[in-house]
């Protein structure tokens, strides 16, 4: 809502709040729409300005609260033109062969991440990305290399393993660049041909960056960031400590932008739902000691929020269930919910 001074007000504005005049008086109570007969009576009684509802104050989630945000708005326009400026970069170096500079990288990078009040802000704006289906494979890897920043500072990285990191997050995928869109996000499941094709994508992008002097953790989150410690990954099937940590990171970190971003076929996930699926997936195909903590980080900036539940309900998360995050405690009126023992009931929207 808006301090609105009476000069500026105009029919069908919605009141947020009672006015009162100089004898407390009420004038016009809270959530009337204006008229022409309020804004007179207003003015008459001299009353300086009258507090008016936004578009955010319509919201009924808290991703739609945080998308009408000025300081979302704000990030919006200076991470487009960075990922376009990451584009041209990207683009020069597979097509024309023009080096690349990790500074100019790592520039977008301190560019982008002062203008969101903290990390939770920064995953949320991310959240709300909407890349042009000509820009969707860039926007993933300057995602990435976003969240690569964020889940370093869970996990306790050191700075010089955290900018490791955030540049194995602009470089991984970058193999991708050598095939089709139309394969990398054909919205129905890819045939056997075509899945072999986009598994291509891992050495091509080794290939592709073995020759420039970058820490050899970056060459192999490219080369590895589809392994499994379970051995049920590729190029190699490789198992455990064999797969690099970085790689390891990236593989998460790979998944969660994902899940988070959205497609042409289908939603983002919110945060509970992303937390399922890799529950789902197990602590087996990744490594458990980095991927608990995340996800445990994750369940953890949902503590307060309402959720909206799939028999209609609205409740508030009150405690984290540490055995199952993305099955919470929660609160409806004077009613506890443990998701975690009602698997009937699903959390459907963050509110």
């Amino acid at each position: 809502m808006i301090n609105t001074a009476c000069i500026a007000l105009k029919p069908g504005m919605e009141v947020g709040e009672d006015v009162f005049n100089y004898k407390n008086e009420l004038l016009v109570p809270i959530n009337t729409i204006l008229t022409e007969e309020h804004i007179k009576k207003i003015t008459r009684h001299s009353v300086m300005c009258v507090l008016i509802k936004e578009p955010v104050d319509y919201a009924t989630t808290h991703f739609e609260r945080v998308r009408l945000s000025q300081e979302f708005q704000i990030f919006e326009v200076i991470y487009k033109e960075n990922l376009t400026r990451y584009k041209e970069l990207m683009n020069d170096f597979v097509i024309n062969g023009t080096p690349l500079e990790i500074r100019e990288l790592m520039d977008i990078y301190n560019t982008l991440v002062p203008h969101a009040k903290n990390d939770d802000f920064l995953l949320d704006y991310l959240y709300h990305m909407l890349p042009s289906e000509d820009d969707m494979t860039h926007a993933h890897c300057l995602n990435s290399a976003l969240i690569a920043g964020v889940f370093a500072k869970w996990l306790n990285l050191s700075n010089e393993d955290t900018d490791i990191l955030i540049q194995c997050g602009f470089f991984y995928d970058i193999g991708k660049l050598k095939l089709s869109s139309d394969l990398l996000w054909k919205p129905g499941k890819l045939t056997d041909l075509e899945f072999a094709q986009m598994k291509t994508h891992t050495l091509i992008g080794f290939n592709l960056l073995k020759e420039l002097d970058l820490n050899q953790h970056i060459l192999n989150a490219t080369l590895m960031h589809h392994e499994r410690c379970d051995g049920s990954g590729y190029p190699s099937r490789l198992r455990g400590d064999k797969i690099d940590r970085f790689a390891k990171y990236i593989a998460i970190i790979d998944s969660y932008e994902a899940m988070t971003s959205a497609r042409m076929y289908r939603q983002s996930m919110h945060p509970f739902q992303v937390i399922e699926r890799f529950e789902k997936a197990g602590f087996i195909i990744y490594e458990e000691s980095i991927l608990r903590p995340i996800l445990s980080h994750i369940a953890g900036t949902q503590m307060g929020y309402n959720v909206r539940l799939s028999d209609g309900r609205i409740a508030e998360v009150i405690v984290i269930n540490q055995k199952h995050l993305s099955r919470p405690l929660l609160r409806a009126g004077n009613s506890i919910i443990d998701l975690s023992s009602d698997l009937s009931l699903q959390i459907e929207v963050i509110c």
